[in-house]
């Protein structure tokens, strides 16, 4: 599944389709206004997209597909609760592939690989100035995202985009810090090593970086469920 900035929907632009539905949904859920243990009602969300369950049906299977989402029989489908074993277990997958594949990307990066990275970054930094911080959350999660792109290794660049996903779960269940977003001058100094095509920086930046993040969570925090699904996607 495909968590990057394209392709995209946002509910205003009314998708019609089982993918566009899937994508909004996803959003919510990495931008933090879709809670851990929110219930997903069928009828409410046919009724906020303007499409049929079945639609809406096919969205869940594939947002639970990408672990997003639990759906229970006879209770319905709920957004994904990571217990904290799956919250150590993510970020220990991660520890493990995002340093190398940094390591890849100082290797291919390009000025206009960095180019972009910058760029988003500042989209990050806007968002943040607006106290959009659901928006900056997904951004600085999306950059890990990108890195992995510029290393150019498919079949990895997959397994992080899911784990950024369930990355996104576990900060907003067990994350102690006021904010969760990745430190600016962690990714400034992970960009500046890219450019510099320093392979050996951008591995142990990547990793002391991911160990900090890590190291914030408080597994045993529980999250509240907070508005309606009306009030979070309308």
């Amino acid at each position: 599944m495909n968590f990057s900035d394209a392709g995209t929907t946002k509910v205003l632009g009314k998708p019609t389709s089982s993918a566009a539905v899937t994508a909004s949904l996803s959003r919510a859920i990495h931008e933090h206004r879709l809670s851990p243990g929110t219930k997903l009602g069928e009828y409410e969300l046919a009724e906020i997209y303007h499409v049929s369950r079945t639609i809406i049906r096919t969205s869940l299977q594939s947002l639970a597909y990408g672990k997003l989402v639990e759906i229970h029989r006879n209770r319905g489908a709920f957004v994904a609760h990571p217990t904290p074993q799956e919250a150590r277990e993510v970020f220990e997958a991660r520890e493990l592939l995002e340093p190398r594949t940094a390591r890849t990307a100082a290797q291919k990066a390009t000025k206009e690989d960095i180019r972009f990275l910058r760029s988003h970054i500042e989209n990050e930094h806007a968002a943040l100035a607006k106290n959009d911080r659901g928006l900056a959350l997904y951004l600085s999660g999306q950059l890990h995202v990108h890195i992995a792109r510029i290393a150019a290794q498919t079949t990895i660049t997959g397994f992080i985009e899911a784990l950024i996903a369930r990355s996104s779960l576990i900060v907003a269940v067990y994350s102690k810090r006021e904010s969760a977003l990745c430190e600016s001058y962690a990714h400034h100094a992970l960009i500046l090593a890219l450019e510099k095509n320093d392979e050996a920086a951008a591995e142990g930046l990547m990793r002391s970086h991911l160990v900090d993040i890590h190291s914030a969570l408080e597994l045993h925090n529980t999250p509240t469920v907070g508005a309606s699904l009306k009030e979070i996607l309308g």
